[in-house]
């Protein structure tokens, strides 16, 4: 009797069909590409933040271009709230757990100082860059009832 012959039970390990497997965890938001994932996840993810808060609105965008105060290169999401406050997020590489900076700028003064930001994390995630973002705005008082 050949073993496609043979019940189920009797044939080798190796010939049984793969149902026991568990499914394929879905990937997570973090996983999409750098360039997807600031404009589709972390942005409006941000922006109802802020909303949620009791922020006023927020205009946000992501560009490249020179980092605030030191000119170098890098991926930054730059944001205007109401009174002309300004912060940018910036990335040194094209990447969420590369190394991150933040400035900010009330109305009428550019940045003049780079502040490291989220340096111990060991796992960068959506949720941790969107509360840490926005504790740090209201840490200015900058949102909400301040």
């Amino acid at each position: 009797m050949t073993d496609s012959a043979k019940p189920a039970s009797e044939q080798p390990a190796s010939a049984k069909p793969a149902a026991d497997k568990p499914a394929a965890k879905p990937p997570a938001p973090e996983d999409q590409p750098f360039g997807s994932f600031v404009p589709t996840l972390l942005i409006p993810a941000l922006q109802k933040e802020i909303a949620a808060y009791g922020g006023p609105a927020c205009a946000l965008s992501f560009e490249q271009g020179p980092m605030p105060v030191v000119g170098s290169p890098c991926w930054m999401v730059v944001g205007q709230l109401s009174g002309d406050r300004r912060f940018w997020l910036c990335f040194t590489a094209e990447a969420i757990g590369s190394t991150k900076t933040i400035a900010l700028a009330e109305s009428g003064a550019e940045p003049s100082l780079l502040e490291s930001f989220l340096i111990d994390e060991k796992k960068m995630t959506l949720a941790l860059l969107v509360s840490r973002l926005v504790q740090r705005l209201n840490g200015q008082k900058w949102l909400g009832a301040n």
